[in-house]
């Protein structure tokens, strides 16, 4: 990755990055568009800005921009004690959700260095693990975050969603 393609990160903030909202569900539905014609409906193949705006709310929110164009987002979340999960009312489980990179710029390591910004972040809120859920037919996404030390612990099936999530965690403190 060259200087150029060097991403920045910066957190969402509603008041400075509101206008981006609808751009941002855009490029969500687009990015979960190839999960979506396999038939998993991933809340982020279809939600409306306004959930887009209550999930972004819901965490520490960052956005990805490769010059001034957006490319991605990721939400990383603190312990949920309030999650129909039971992995994620876990003490130190922390997780990271609505984590999207624009087609066009997948594949030039963007979700890596995101993912590096949200296990970075986690640990120097004092996580001792950072979780994630996909469905459980996702075996590229499965692949992809096995290779980064992730682990498969639980499953969830959330309302949202018509399958099985698989639930997969990493230990950011030994």
């Amino acid at each position: 990755m060259d200087n150029l393609e060097r991403p920045k990160f910066v957190r969402f903030n509603s008041a400075e990055h509101g206008r981006l909202v609808e751009p941002l569900t855009t490029l969500l539905h687009e990015a979960y568009a190839p999960l979506a014609a396999k038939g998993m409906k991933y809340l982020a193949t279809h939600q409306p800005p306004a959930k887009t705006l209550e999930r972004l709310g819901e965490g520490e929110s960052y956005l990805a921009f490769s010059g001034d164009e957006l490319i991605g987002t990721v939400t990383l979340y603190r312990e949920k004690v309030a999650s129909s999960c039971e992995y994620y009312r876990k003490p130190g489980v922390f997780s990271f959700g609505q984590f999207a990179i624009r087609p066009d710029m997948q594949g030039r390591g963007f979700g890596s260095k995101m993912m590096e910004l949200v296990e970075t972040r986690a640990k120097e809120l004092g996580a001792a693990e950072l979780a994630l859920d996909t469905s459980e037919h996702a075996e590229q996404l499965i692949a992809m975050y096995a290779k980064r030390g992730y682990q498969q612990v639980s499953y969830a099936q959330w309302d949202v969603t018509n399958y099985r999530s698989v639930i997969m965690s990493k230990k950011l403190i030994e």
